[in-house]
């Protein structure tokens, strides 16, 4: 079974990518890339997750907005838990310069057989694909307080901030459950780079890796050990727990 993680550029750029796969009771990191178009995203994807073999795409991008103004459900749920972390997504509905975009991605992972999972029975195999929502799996998977917020401000500051989700990633996410076998030194992850713009290529990837792990810890424990926000009529994030989140 392979975890495809896709941080998709909402309106135009690069989206990041990761695959990773099930291998003897562990993830394993096979590929992290970047592409511009959405053509050479889904060749990628056919490339990883051929028609019919079993995969599991997440997606940080609405790929369902049913809701023609307006915030959807999910948006309203993940600011309602999660604003405290400063981990509220940006609302979306039909209105928005995205969602033509975004919704025909969902529609061509449908076509290729990659059917909307908000519920499914853990560790079964097929093809599926779900909404992924980076920040507030940061936030729950390695127990912090606020988000990492790599995204804005001086490039001092964001080079810190992404400095700690790599690390969070090669040092906490093996020691998860599922563990994936990653470590720091991992040829296939970049070092953190000096200038904005390499910063942004390795911020794409970095998600795109938390994407792929959102699909396979859903996968391998379901609604024991994850949250969905919203439902498949008006949309919805998957949100895996672990630590005290998980407790309560």
């Amino acid at each position: 079974m392979k975890f495809l993680g896709i941080d998709f550029g909402w309106t135009s750029g690069a989206s990041g990518l990761c695959c990773l796969e099930w291998q003897q009771g562990r993830l394993e990191l096979l590929d992290l890339q970047r592409r511009e178009a959405i053509a050479d995203v889904l060749a990628w994807i056919d490339f990883w997750a051929p028609d019919p073999e079993p995969a599991l795409v997440a997606v940080d991008a609405p790929t369902l907005i049913p809701n023609p103004t307006g915030m959807r459900l999910p948006d309203r749920l993940a600011h309602k838990y999660f604003g405290r972390y400063h981990a509220g997504c940006y609302p979306a509905n039909l209105g928005s310069r995205f969602a033509e975009r975004t919704v025909g991605f969902g529609l061509s992972l449908e076509a290729r057989g990659f059917q909307h999972a908000p519920h499914m029975e853990p560790k079964q195999p097929g093809r599926y694909q779900i909404e992924a929502f980076p920040h507030p799996a940061i936030v729950h998977l390695f127990g912090l307080e606020r988000i990492l917020k790599y995204k804005k401000g001086a490039l001092a500051e964001r080079r810190a901030e992404l400095t700690k989700l790599r690390t969070y990633i090669c040092d906490r996410l093996p020691q998860l459950d599922p563990a994936l076998n990653i470590a720091q030194g991992n040829p296939l992850i970049p070092e953190i780079p000096l200038t904005g713009t390499a910063l942004k290529a390795l911020e794409d990837q970095l998600d795109s890796i938390i994407c792929a792990y959102i699909a396979a810890h859903w996968w391998y424990w379901g609604l024991e050990r994850n949250w969905i926000l919203g439902d498949r009529s008006e949309g919805y994030i998957v949100v895996p727990m672990a630590g005290e989140q998980r407790d309560r």
